[in-house]
Formats: C-alpha cells, sequence, structure tokens
C-alpha cells in the first residue's frame, strides 16, 4: 500500500480554505497512487489556540460534518485531524480517519495533551486503530509521540503503520522530529508516517520535513522544510 504524508501553510482559523488546500494535496497523493494521506495537527484551522477557544464555530461537529465533504469526496482515504466537538464544554484535538469512499473508520482524540494545550482541549480517553485494505493502523498526535507506550501499543495490538499529525517547528521542533520518529520506528518495527506544517503555524513556524520511515528507522521519503506538498512511499503487510 502506498501512503502519503502531507505538510501544508495553513490559513488560520480559515476551516474552507484549508479543507480547498487539503483537497488539493490529496489529488496530488491520489494521482502518486496513494490509498491514503494523513495531514498535520490541526489541518482546517491551523495551530491558531485562541481563536478555536474565541469561536467554537470552528469546532467540527462529528465525522460527518458537511464542512469535511470536499475532502470525503477526494477519492482517497484520509486522515486529517481537527478541532472536534465532545460532550463536555472543550474540544478535542482529533484525527478523523475516512476511507477513499467517505466512510467513517475511526476517531481518535490526542491523549497527551502538551503545555497550553491543558485547559483548552480535552484530552483523549482511548488508544486509535483501523484497518484499511490488510494493513492495521495505530495514531498518534504530535506530544502522544513522546510516550513510547502508545505506539508499543500499537505494536502488541499488530499494527504495522503508525500515523502522526504534528506540529514540529523550527529550532528544538527540528531535532525532535529527527530523534523522535526514527526511534518509533526502529524501537516498535513500525513504518513512520509524520505529517507536519510548514510555514507559519501559531506561535511557531513549521519545520516541515514530512516524512516515512521504515521499521528500521532508515527513511524512504522526506519533504522539504519551504512548500505544502505530499510524499508518498509503500508501506509492508
Amino acid at each position: 500500500m502506498k501512503i502519503a504524508a502531507a505538510q501544508l501553510t495553513c490559513v488560520p482559523a480559515d476551516v474552507t480554505a484549508n479543507v480547498a488546500a487539503a483537497v488539493g494535496l490529496a489529488a496530488d497523493a491520489r494521482e502518486q497512487g496513494a490509498e491514503l494521506v494523513v495531514f498535520p495537527e490541526l489541518a482546517l484551522t491551523g495551530y491558531e489556540l485562541h481563536a478555536l477557544a474565541r469561536d467554537p464555530g470552528l469546532w467540527l461537529a462529528d465525522a460527518d460534518d458537511p464542512r469535511l465533504d470536499p475532502l470525503r469526496s477526494a477519492g482517497v482515504a484520509t486522515a486529517v485531524n481537527v478541532a472536534l466537538r465532545t460532550d463536555g464544554p472543550l474540544p478535542a484535538i482529533a484525527t478523523l480517519v475516512h476511507d477513499a469512499d467517505g466512510a467513517h473508520l475511526t476517531t481518535y482524540a490526542k491523549q497527551h495533551l502538551y503545555g497550553h494545550e491543558q485547559g483548552a482541549f480535552a484530552a483523549g480517553t482511548a488508544d486509535g486503530r483501523f484497518t484499511l485494505g490488510d494493513v492495521r493502523f495505530c495514531l498518534g498526535v504530535c506530544y502522544d509521540n513522546h510516550f513510547p507506550d502508545l505506539a508499543a501499543r500499537g505494536a502488541a495490538d499488530g499494527c504495522r503503520v503508525h500515523l502522526a499529525s504534528s506540529l514540529y517547528g523550527t529550532g528544538d521542533g527540528v531535532r525532535e522530529r529527527a530523534d523522535i520518529y526514527p526511534g518509533i520506528a526502529r524501537d516498535h518495527g513500525l513504518y513512520v508516517v509524520l505529517a507536519n506544517h510548514v510555514g507559519p503555524a501559531g506561535p511557531w513556524t513549521g519545520c516541515g520535513g514530512a516524512a516515512i520511515w521504515a521499521p528500521d528507522g532508515t527513511p524512504m521519503v522526506e519533504a522539504d522544510d519551504r512548500t505544502p506538498s505530499v510524499v508518498t512511499a509503500s508501506v509492508g503487510t
């Protein structure tokens, strides 16, 4: 199966514009033969925590929110991370996975909230899994991936690919990205797919470098640090 890791520069707090950008990247992924494309953390709003706190209209209602329809109709499976309404007063940072026909496969809410995200979002309480074709996947969102037990549980549950929707910035983020994700691959025998922001991203500047690593930690493909794009690689079963 061929998978695409996307990196994009979000329009702050503009769901419509970011959906359109994601649809364009999904089309690129499909043209390159990908069956699944993974997007960065809070891809439909940008990492705009103040705007998300002020305007609950930026939160998606559920996996069938009509604002997702263009992406669900892109002809490729998608894993897109959003601010998602919960039963409580705070949204979750959640990855919604749909297949190429637009059917909902799973929702995973970020369990490990980073610093200022605490108090602004509700933490998830369950791991995320889904199967596409013959491949089983596990999910993590940015800071989640700093906790090795998350990917370890996925590997123990028969997953072959770990999907990470993230935001890593220039500076320390470059080092963290380079250390953490190959390590997940090596330590747990997983393919690892990282989607990241590139360019302005809330208080940071996304460092790009969307990538896919083989289970031995070897990089299979890697994007640059400048351009919204997708990179693709085939993962084994």
